[in-house]
């Protein structure tokens, strides 16, 4: 009720005031309005940009929608708002096409490492990290131009692909401090009383990551413990510590003149001054360093007591002025090397050079980059040719080959004329460039071929299965009888000249031959040609008087058409109508004879001088006469015969031969000019013509006017004329490219090449294809290497430290020992002039050395002559060979320049050999089948005529090794490098059938039957080869197909009845019953043969007729009857009920009363007995039958179709025809026989270069593809598509860089020394176990630059220096592990230098140490676990330790780490307390805890009855009694204990329990009490919730 009150009001109040306040709102709105405008409050506001639409390319318009909006979001007129200010609407931008799909990508950098996310307003620290933090990590994502490698917008990919995200969450591992290992054990002290150092080293197990704590200090000292020395009793060693060298200085001029020049002087050895081509001008200097001497304590003292002989210490020595390379000023820059793009997207690359104008002397500079390059864009202002696109292309299929596919099985089979069936067809893919039109943006074909690399994707199918139509005969069927003899035009008066034909239909049309079907119509000329006649039928016979006699028949005449329709009677009316025939009804006593038999048939089709056709006709006595009757005439008299067939045997027909090919005609061009039949107006109508002419058919040609002219062939028709193809080629390739680097003077001329495609062949009078479709030329402007060479000038003399630096040294007064000198180099043209130093930088290769060491002797130093040459070697290899020196001067006089040992004067070395030994190495190829066909012209179609199997040869790469087992060229050893062995790869053998034998003749001489022929097995396959089809238990395979034998080829024909002969021993009147008999044959209506007899058993044994009979010769005065007429026919349904009628007629009534037999009988129509059905019936489909030089490909299957008659028989085809039954359809259809087609293989390519350019292991591969799958019971593929092959073991050189010696200082103990490293040419294999063999540099080349660092400055420590450790061992391996699973595929291991103190004054001085990390695999993760030791007096230790049980520091979270003192808060100050593990303070054993309310501690208790175990107990209870407790002394004998010193509860605990118990009992009772009081005045209150109440002691409860 409450609810509809409250919500009735506001409605009430809103009818009331609603009207008002709308009309205040718009006011308000309208004030604001203008305040607004006068205030400039209206801002423009954008939407986002639409797509680009308009042309492809740069031409593009987006467009976006631009408003006007108040500052408080509404939006207004534009007017309001400021319209300098108003953003643009429109702007260009690139329209991106589908045609662009192929020219624009996404590129997508890797991942970069997840970097940490700081939260949104969250402190530093504020958040712990367990397992991992969340991070983020980038990639660059851009939108790139293939062609160029250029960046366009993104919206161009984006238009195909959406954008890559270019972030993603990730997660951090919480950092990871620094881990190092425990420190190792103190150094040891010096003995005596030198007070030293000793220090301690640990190292780095795991770097600090994601953020961790740094590596604390890895080095500790301390001072040795040992006592002070007495003063100048100090024992001390000295070392001598040599200063670096000092910068490399020129000597004061002065000097210069006394020592000689230090510059190379050219004009010494040449005579020029020119410095044109001069590689660097060297000065040699000199440079010094500092001596002094160190004691062991790290102090200075006097340089004699380091050295014995003052001459020992080297202070001074030459040096080469170090001058840095000049190079030229930077060329031009190149144009830009873009020649193509897509509107503006596309940039380019243009450079510059410069050229080295002197080298680098000494320590100077080497040479800086010489090239530069660097992106551009076009710059001119016309437009770029668009950049290339590529994609396959194909000519037009060639003809269809069944030879190539009878290939595959036999292919030394003749080629057989009028192949068809299924073959194979060809044609040639290439790779072609498509070029966009400018402006249009439009693809233009540029048939052009190019490098199939260049097009994406699988190529097109080269070949596919075809089908050639068969030739089929033209089948006609049997000649139709003799129509009658018709004029011309039933036009025409009748009685004129005329025609009689006959027809033959088109069976089977012929396919693919020339010669067409036969004459299908054949005619004789006949007189009395009539389109119509009188068809005339007899009345019965009326007697002109009484009952018998002579008398007329009255004749009804229809006029009818040949074909036998009824027509008018007018079109009959100039032929003579016979209207009345004279007739007998014969009386009583005449003699009766029967009506006239039809006439039989003709006996001869035609007439001829020899033989004439003639038919004949019978009648026979029905009954004798009486005496006084007509007598019966005589047997002559019963018989008749006339001619027929009496045209002669000839006739006459067409013939016509082959149409002409198709021709223009005047007819035809001026019908082209207005129409066409197929709507293409460029092929057009022409004519086809052919010769007619009537023929005889004993003889030849005859007058036309023997033939009728209505059924002429036309000689003229109109047809298409075949459009004319003109041979269509690609353009001609590009050339094949000349050689853009140099090629040296003495090269052979390279040549370049183009090809061309056909695409499609000529045809009907088309433009020939060109001779010419692959050109061959030789490179032009083909740049030739320049030559050029250094020219190395004399060696300067050895050039000393001057003597004025010399000689402020102790002992360097005499002028000799090492020194330097220099020559100079220059850069000759190949004629001998001058040219600068670039040319022989670039073309000469390395230079020679500028400066070399010298020596000049010392007078006590020891002289030789030079190296003589080493003596020749003998063709053996185990000579050796020598050379030698000689003293020279003094030193020949002097003992220990004798000391050969020391000063050798013959060296000997071992005589190269020529012996070489081969080694096999790998394993042998596969059999490789040679005799491949020869290279093939691009473009053209690959012919698969490799041998795939028979003899060929296996490979086994071999390794060379000279006599010293040094790896050589494997040429020396072999010529091909390879151990060749015979093989046989097995051929396949196909199953192989004989040819099939002859059809057998035709199962069944009536209706369908089948015809058969086989095959048998000749060969078995065996290889792989194709199988054999099912074969019977004979090993035959048979085909059977359908035929059909017409029914009535041969049949029973049947002479006229005898006379009928009446026994006359029995019956001397001659009369009543007796026999006839009748001739009965088989004959043959074969065409032209007229009747001819043939053996019985070819016709129906169960349709015999009747050769013999009875019958009744009526004797005088008997009532005589005709002969029984025909049975009336029953109907299509057998039906029992309805009969059969036959009936005779009397001829003759009795003289007698005797009654005349009966003249009519019936039978009822039983079926399969006087009543038959007949339907049509067909046979199962046969299999697919091919032409007859066909072996797969289309066919067809057929039925045969025949009249079945209900009791089973097969009969004539006719009588299911007269009853216009319907026939089943289709009697044949289409067929396919699959194709057995062999796979079919691409030629082997070439061999591949050798995957290795030297060593073992290499591998050379060729690869085929297929070209046609296998199909049917063809061949398969074989699985082997590429053959490998080893590569003959060539010698690997490479420069080995030795390790680095320990740091030596020459001539002295410490200080600044060198460290070195030798570099050798060695020779090996590249195998994992190869050993190295040093032999001469040259086989190396050139040196490596990068490694050529050969020495390095170092320092050897002196006395009291701080220096690093020597690197520690590499860490094992760890993983960044979450959870104890990896976070990274790859660990990490370290390793470190500490940084030791040996003298505590340079304590402060020294520091620094280093770290090296690299990743490893095959890591582990690790657990960091604290571990402690037991507490003893509060304290314990707490230590680091790895999950393998290495103690570190580091790695554990100090967050959990344990607590190492225990401390109790507030402190346990109270007697006999102690602080507990768990921060507590606790009594000792045998006193007992007092606590107090808040938990803690009060004060310790002894426990009752332990005072006699201990005795000092209670004298230091005494003592520490509390004093505040008055308590204590009052209850002294007893205590709150709950338990007896037995351990059980005290009685006082049970009291306290029941007295608890029963005050509970009552307070519930009197609540209820109170509650139930109360209940009674209230009404019940609405439903709460239960409140749950907790007593806490209080009394307000």
């Amino acid at each position: 009720m409450l609810l509809q009150q409250n919500w009735v009001s506001p409605h009430r109040a809103w009818q009331s005031l609603g009207k008002p306040f709308l009309l205040f709102v718009f006011l308000m709105l309208q004030t604001a309005d203008l305040q607004a405008r006068r205030g400039h409050q209206f801002v423009w506001k954008t939407g986002h940009w639409g797509r680009c639409i308009g042309d492809c390319g740069s031409g593009g318009v987006r467009s976006r929608a631009v408003w006007c909006t108040h500052a408080e979001g509404w939006t207004t007129f534009h007017a309001n708002c400021d319209q300098q200010d108003k953003p643009e609407s429109q702007r260009r931008c690139f329209k991106v096409c589908d045609w662009h799909l192929e020219l624009f990508e996404w590129e997508v950098s890797g991942w970069d490492r997840c970097g940490l996310v700081p939260a949104a307003g969250a402190e530093a620290g504020a958040e712990v990290c367990v397992t991992a933090q969340h991070g983020l990590q980038r990639r660059s994502v851009r939108c790139l131009h293939k062609l160029n490698g250029t960046a366009v917008s993104g919206e161009i990919c984006e238009y195909f692909t959406p954008q890559p995200p270019a972030e993603q969450a990730c997660l951090v591992p919480c950092p990871r401090d620094c881990v190092v290992s425990q420190f190792s054990a103190w150094s040891p002290c010096g003995a005596g009383c030198a007070r030293g150092l000793q220090h301690r080293t640990r190292a780095v197990l795991a770097p600090p990551l994601y953020g961790g704590a740094p590596c604390p200090s890895l080095s500790e000292s301390r001072a040795c413990g040992a006592p002070a020395c007495p003063l100048g009793e100090e024992q001390h060693t000295y070392s001598l510590r040599l200063g670096p060298w000092g910068q490399c200085r020129l000597p004061h001029p002065r000097d210069a003149e006394l020592a000689g020049r230090t510059m190379l002087d050219l004009g010494s050895d040449s005579g020029e001054r020119s410095t044109a081509g001069l590689a660097g001008e060297v000065e040699i200097g000199y440079q010094t360093r500092q001596v002094r001497c160190v004691r062991s304590d790290g102090k200075h003292a006097a340089l004699s007591l380091c050295l014995q002989d003052p001459v020992a210490a080297v202070t001074s020595r030459s040096c080469v002025m170090p001058k840095d390379c000049a190079t030229s000023e930077w060329s031009p820059w190149s144009p830009c090397s873009r020649s193509c793009g897509w509107a503006s997207v596309a940039a380019g690359l243009r450079s510059r050079r410069r050229r080295v104008r002197s080298v680098a002397v000494g320590a100077g500079e080497p040479c800086p980059q010489l090239e530069e390059r660097e992106a551009c864009s076009g710059g001119g202002k016309a437009p770029l040719q668009p950049c290339p696109r590529f994609a396959w292309r194909t000519s037009e299929w060639k003809a269809c080959q069944v030879s190539l596919l009878l290939d595959q099985q036999d292919p030394q089979q003749q080629k057989q004329a009028g192949l068809c069936g299924g073959g194979i067809q060809t044609r040639v893919v290439y790779c072609a460039q498509i070029v966009v039109e400018l402006g249009t943006h439009r693809p233009k074909e540029v048939a052009r071929p190019v490098d199939g690399k260049l097009c994406p994707g699988p190529a097109p199918a080269s070949s596919q299965l075809c089908h050639l139509p068969c030739l089929a005969e033209c089948a006609v069927s049997p000649w139709s009888p003799w129509g009658p003899c018709l004029p011309e035009s039933c036009q025409h008066h009748h009685g004129g000249r005329g025609f009689r034909m006959r027809q033959r239909q088109v069976v089977v049309d012929p396919v693919g031959t020339l010669a067409g079907c036969p004459h299908l119509v054949e005619s004789i000329p006949c007189e009395d040609a009539r389109c119509h006649e009188w068809e005339v039928s007899e009345g019965t016979c009326v007697t002109d008087r009484g009952k018998c006699g002579p008398g007329h028949r009255v004749l009804k005449a229809v006029c009818k058409s040949r074909k036998g329709e009824e027509v008018p009677h007018h079109l009959c009316s100039e032929l003579p109508r016979p209207e009345v025939v004279a007739c007998e009804v014969p009386c009583a006593r005449d003699c009766v004879l029967s009506e006239w038999s039809p006439w039989s048939p003709c006996s001869h089709s035609c007439s001829s001088k020899n033989a004439e056709g003639t038919q004949s006709r019978s009648r026979s006595i029905l009954a004798l006469p009486a005496e006084g009757g007509k007598a019966c005439p005589p047997e002559r008299a019963l018989q008749e015969q006339r001619a027929c067939n009496e045209h002669l045997c000839v006739h006459f027909f067409w013939e016509v031969s082959p149409w002409s090919s198709c021709s223009e005609d005047v007819l035809g061009t001026a019908l082209n000019a207005t129409s066409s039949w197929n709507g293409d107006a460029t092929c057009g109508v022409g004519i086809q013509t052919r010769r007619v002419s009537c023929r005889k058919s004993s003889s030849g040609q005859v007058t036309p006017k023997r033939c009728p002219e209505s059924i002429r062939p036309e000689a003229v028709r109109p047809c298409l004329l075949p459009c004319r193809k003109d041979c269509v080629v690609t353009l001609f390739s590009e050339w094949t490219p000349c050689p853009t680097a140099c090629q040296p003077g003495n090269a052979t001329a390279v040549k370049q090449s183009r090809y061309r495609i056909i695409l499609q062949d000529p045809a009907s009078g088309g433009q020939a294809c060109p001779d010419t479709l692959y050109e061959e030329r030789e490179c032009e402007d083909v740049p030739i290497c320049p030559v050029y060479r250094w020219r190395s000038h004399r060696w300067s003399p050895c050039v000393l430290v001057p003597a004025s630096v010399r000689q402020g040294q102790p002992g360097q007064s005499e002028p000799c020992g090492h020194g330097l000198q220099s020559r100079a180099v220059t850069c000759l043209s190949e004629q001998g002039g001058s040219a600068t130093v670039g040319d022989c930088v670039q073309w000469a290769g390395a230079m020679p050395a500028l400066v070399q060491e010298c020596l000049i002797p010392c007078k006590d130093d020891c002289t030789f002559t030079p190296w003589s040459k080493f003596t020749a070697c003998s063709s053996d290899c185990d000579t050796t060979r020598s050379r030698r020196r000689s003293l020279t001067g003094r030193s020949r006089k002097r003992d220990k320049c004798q000391n050969t040992e020391v000063y050798p004067q013959v060296e000997t070395e071992p005589c190269p050999c020529e012996a070489f030994t081969s080694q096999p190495h790998g394993n042998w190829s596969e059999c490789i089948i040679r005799g491949a066909p020869s290279e093939l012209q691009p473009g053209m179609p690959a012919r698969a005529g490799a041998r795939e199997c028979g003899q060929g040869v296996r490979l086994r790469a071999i390794a060379c090794y000279d006599s010293a087992g040094t790896l050589v060229e494997p040429s020396r050893c072999s010529s091909s490098g390879y151990i060749e062995e015979p093989c046989t790869v097995p051929c396949p053998f196909d199953c192989k059938l004989s040819d099939w034998s002859s059809w057998s003749p035709c199962s069944s001489s009536c209706g369908p039957g089948v015809r058969v022929r086989s095959k048998w097995l000749k060969e078995k396959p065996y290889n792989g080869g194709r199988p054999c089809p099912k074969l019977d238990l004979r090993n035959q395979v048979h085909e059977a197909v359908p035929c059909y034998s017409e029914c009535n080829l041969y049949s029973w024909e049947v002479g006229p009845w005898s006379p009928c002969k009446i026994n006359s021993e029995q019956n001397s009147l001659h009369c009543g019953e007796g026999i006839q008999t009748r001739e009965v044959r088989c004959v043959s209506t074969a065409e032209d043969h007229g009747v001819e007899t043939v053996p019985n058993t070819l016709c129906s044994q169960a349709e015999v007729p009747e050769a013999v009979q009875k019958c009744t010769l009526y004797c005088p005065s008997e009532c005589a009857v005709s002969d029984w007429g025909q049975w009336s026919p029953c109907p299509q349904v057998c039906d029992p009920n309805i009969m059969q009628i036959r009936t005779r007629q009397v001829l003759r009534p009795p003289v007698s009363s005797k009654p005349c037999p009966e003249v009519s009988q019936m039978k009822p129509c039983i079926l399969n007995q006087n009543c038959f059905q007949y339907q049509y019936n067909l046979t199962g489909w046969s299999g697919c039958q091919l032409g007859a030089n066909a072996t797969c490909g289309h066919g067809q299957r057929r039925r045969l179709l025949s009249c079945r008659r209900s009791d089973g028989a097969t009969v004539s085809m006719q009588l299911c025809q007269r009853l216009h039954l319907e026939k089943p359809v289709p009697t044949s259809s289409r067929c396919v026989v699959g194709c057995a087609v062999d796979c079919q293989l691409s030629p082997w390519s070439a061999w591949s270069q050798c995957s290795h350019t030297c060593g073992a292991g290499g591998q050379m591969v060729r690869g085929r593809s297929v070209v046609l799958r296998a199909a049917g019971e063809g061949r398969a593929c074989p699985e082997q598509l590429t053959q490998h092959r080893s590569c003959p073991v060539k010698p690997c050189y490479s420069w080995l860089l030795g390790p680095w010696s320990p740091c030596t200082v020459q001539g002295g103990q410490c200080g600044d020394g060198l460290q070195v490293r030798n570099l050798t040419c060695v020779v090996h294999d590249a195998s994992a176990s190869a050993t190295s063999k040093p032999v001469e540099n040259a086989l190396c080349g050139e040196l490596p630059l990068k490694e050529s660092v050969l020495q390095l400055p170092c320092s050897v420590p002196c006395p009291g220096d701080c220096h690093l450790t020597e690197w520690s061992e590499w860490s094992s391996c760890e993983l960044t592990c979450i959870s104890g699973r990896s976070f990274e595929s790859t660990g990490r291991q370290s390793r470190s230098r500490a940084f030791i103190v040996q003298a505590a004054e340079n304590q402060e001085s020294c520091s620094g140490q280093e770290m090296e990390t690299r990743p490893c695999s095959g890591g582990k993760c690790y657990d960091y676990v604290w571990q402690s030791s037991l507490w003893r007096d509060n304290v314990r230790t707490v230590w680091c330790q790895r999950s393998d049980g290495v103690n570190v520091t580091g790695g554990c979270s100090l967050r959990t780490k344990p607590a190492e003192v225990r401390h109790c808060s507030p402190p346990c100050r109270k007697p006999f307390s102690y602080c507990t593990q768990r921060g507590v303070c606790s009594c000792e054993r045998g006193y007992t805890e007092v606590m107090r309310s808040n938990g803690l501690l009060d004060y310790c208790v002894k426990v009752p009855g332990l005072e006699d175990k201990k005795a000092d107990v209670k004298t230091i209870a005494g003592k520490n009694k509390p004093v505040n407790s008055k308590m204590h002394d009052i209850f002294k004998g007893w205590s709150i204990q709950p338990f007896n010193p037995d351990g059980k509860l005290k009685i006082w605990v049970y009291g306290v329990s029941a007295g608890g118990f029963f005050i509970i009992i009552f307070l519930i009772f009197t609540s209820y009490l109170m509650c139930k009081k109360t209940k009674q005045h209230q009404s019940p209150p609405p439903q709460q919730k239960p409140l749950t109440l907790a007593y806490d002691g209080d009394i307000d409860m």
